[in-house]
Parts: C-alpha cells; structure tokens; sequence
C-alpha cells in the first residue's frame, strides 16, 4: 500500500509524470524530458531505465544540437489507439500506436444522415478490420477517439439540438460505440479534434494558443488556449458559424438571422453558383475551378473569405490566439480564400493583435479529425493505465 508523500508513492509519481511527457509528445530526448518536467538529468535517466526494462518505453540513438542524445518513445507493444471521424459524408478510421505512428488508415463514403445505427454498425466493422490488419491483438487497444459534426452535451455526453445530424440528436455517441467495442471511447466535435490534430502534427505545432477553423456543412471553430482544447462549462466554445454578421440576413439552421454560416457554409455557398455552373457542384470542385482561374468560383471563394476573417477578428479581438489554422477542403484553395481573410482581420480586429496573427491553411487536410482522434485518446488516457499495461494482458478487450 502507498502512503501519500512516502517514497513509493514520490516515486510512482515521478514514473508517470515521465510517461506523460512522453505520450503527449510522441518522443523527446532524455535532456528534454527533463526540461519539461523539472526532474533532475539522473533522476530522468533512472527512471527511463526503468521504464526501458518493463516495456513501456524504447529508447534510440539520436542527435540534438549537434550532440548525440537518446530518443524515449513509448514502446509499441504498449498498447494502441483507434480514431474515428463521422464526417457529413464519410467515414474515417485510423489506428495508431502511442509513439504517435499512425499504423494502419481508411476511409469511405457514408450518409451519416440516414441512421445512427448504420453509422456505429460500419464504424464497429471498420475498426476490428484495421486493428486485425496490424496484427496486433485487441486486448491492446487503450480507448477510442471519436469525432462528430456537432456540438457534444458536457453533462450529458449526448449529441446537442444544434447538430447538423438532425437523426442523431440526444444520442449518446460515446456509449453507442463503447457498448460495441468493449473500451473507452472518448467523444468531440471535429473542429476540436481538427484542432488537435493540427496542435499534435500539423500547422499548430509549436504554439500553445490558436483556433481552427472548418468550413463544410456548417463552420465551427476549435479553440485551444495554453495547449489545451477549451470546450466551456456546456461543450458548446467554439460556434463561430452563430455569430451574426447580417440582423436582416437569411434564417440559419439556429433561428437566428445573418450568421456567419449563412455566408459560409457549402448548403448556402453551392445555390449562388448552380445558374451559372449547373446542379451537382461541390466545395471541393468550386476550390478546383477557382485555382484553375474560373471568375465566379474565384468571387464566391474570396466573399466567404472576407466572412471567415469577419468572424477571426471577433474571435483576436476576445481571446488574442497567435495562429488561425484553416481546415476542410476550402483551406485547398490556398491565398484565394486566406488573403482575404487576412484582409477582413486586418480591417476589423484590434492592429496589436492582427499583427500577432499568423493565418495558416491546415497541413492535415481531411486527416486532421481523425488524427486528432487519436490525439484525445493520448491527452485523457491515464498514465496510471498505461504502467499497468506492462503488466501480463487482461481478457481481450472485444473479438
């Protein structure tokens, strides 16, 4: 039994507060573990050993200015991860290991509108087909990330009113899944695990401060403040597609009049250009036909840009990020769409904190939800989880 402040408990302490360095970085060198966690150069290099000799961790041969060093990355039998992101239109499942290498990835067309249960059904047979392709058992497996297009009830885990998934609103993603595979499953919209994807392996690298930004069926924001995803007391921080631009606008889905979604969002964007382009038209071929130099596509393009950076210099003017990354397929068509948001946040958000902004298009394109999947699976397993599975396996977590 450990008695708090005794040793064994100072110690084990310690064990996971090296562990946590290393899980949410995916790996770092011994000098820079201690950097990060205020231990001590010899206290780090025990404790790796340690950790080294009971499988949780490996450790390579590397460099660091000049020098050489020793890379620590949580070993791979250590378990896995599973992501999994229901977009408007697709399925997205990916498996990866807690080094933060994505093992195995696929993805394919759904209707989530039609039903729940065909949602979860093909989610269910995507994932135990992956995690059977990399070999490597189910007992393995850790949690589940999973992404929704909507905003996520606090208290109540369910999928709220305002969800594009009108068929899904009250249910509870995170036990509908979780009953199926038998673990953890941890649940959030997409433009936060976009902007934890981006944070872990794309534009957001390096800065502790920044909002994402999808445009697709709706436009939603994933806002992180010091390193961490802020949701607010009700899961709801981050609707920027609400905020009015127009009192005498078109109705929005909400009820209100005028909101940026109006302005921005594929169902309201697509109409301008079907007499000129006929029926059929997607954001992704509208993205196309403006780089290739099509005038209307280019006009469309920059007026929701000019609407983004009206609803970015809101979101400057409250929270100060540093860095905007902008996500989905609009972010494709690269300074046609970022210029004028640029634009827009210059003209309208406070001069010391435009000029602090840096506006970015997302480097994970539709990678970023389900790897940011995974990355919520790492940010909330515990590190108490992770010693004990060195441990000999437990009962297969589901077959």
């Amino acid at each position: 039994m450990e008695t708090p402040g005794s040793q064994t408990s100072l110690h084990r302490a310690n064990l996971e507060r090296v562990v946590r360095a290393v899980r949410m970085a995916g790996s770092l060198t011994q000098a820079e573990i201690a950097r990060s966690t205020g231990l001590s150069a010899a206290t780090v290099s025990n404790i790796v050993r340690e950790l080294k000799d009971g499988g949780t961790v490996e450790v390579t041969p590397t460099s660091a200015g000049g020098r050489r060093a020793r890379s620590v990355s949580l070993s791979g039998d250590a378990g896995i991860v599973i992501g999994v992101d229901f977009g408007h239109t697709h399925l997205r499942v990916a498996v990866g290991n807690l080094a933060h290498q994505v093992l195995a990835e696929e993805s394919e067309p759904l209707d989530v509108d039609a039903s729940s249960a065909e949602g979860f059904d093909r989610a269910e047979v995507l994932v135990k087909r992956l995690i059977e392709a990399t070999g490597i058992g189910p007992d393995k497996v850790i949690g589940v990330g999973l992404g929704v297009p909507g905003p996520i009830d606090v208290e109540s885990g369910t999928l709220g009113s305002t969800s594009i998934l009108p068929g899904w609103t009250g249910i509870n993603p995170s036990e509908e899944l979780s009953g199926r595979l038998g673990v953890p499953v941890y649940v959030d919209n997409d433009a936060n695990l976009g902007a934890l994807g981006e944070l872990v392996w794309g534009s957001g690298r390096g800065v502790k401060d920044l909002a994402y930004i999808k445009v697709a069926s709706g436009v939603g924001a994933g806002l992180v403040i010091d390193g961490t995803i802020y949701r607010g007391p009700g899961g709801t921080a981050g609707e920027i597609g609400h905020i009015t631009l127009d009192e005498s606008g078109p109705v929005c889905r909400c009820g209100n009049r005028g909101c940026l979604e109006t302005f921005t969002a594929a169902r309201y964007v697509l109409p301008l250009l079907q007499p000129s382009h006929g029926p059929g038209l997607t954001m992704e071929r509208v993205v196309q036909l403006a780089r290739e130099g099509d005038p209307g596509c280019r006009r469309v393009i920059g007026d929701v840009g000019r609407h983004i950076g009206s609803g970015v210099a809101n979101l400057c003017n409250l929270l100060n990020p540093s860095r905007v990354v902008l996500g989905g397929s609009l972010a494709e068509a690269g300074e046609l769409v970022l210029g004028p948001i640029r634009d827009s946040v210059s003209r309208y958000a406070i001069p010391s904190a435009a000029r602090q902004l840096s506006v970015l298009p997302g480097a994970l394109g539709g990678r970023a939800e389900v790897l940011g999947a995974l990355a919520l699976v790492l940010s909330e397993m515990g590190d108490s989880t992770l010693l004990e599975s060195t441990l000999p396996a437990a009962t297969p977590a589901f077959t």
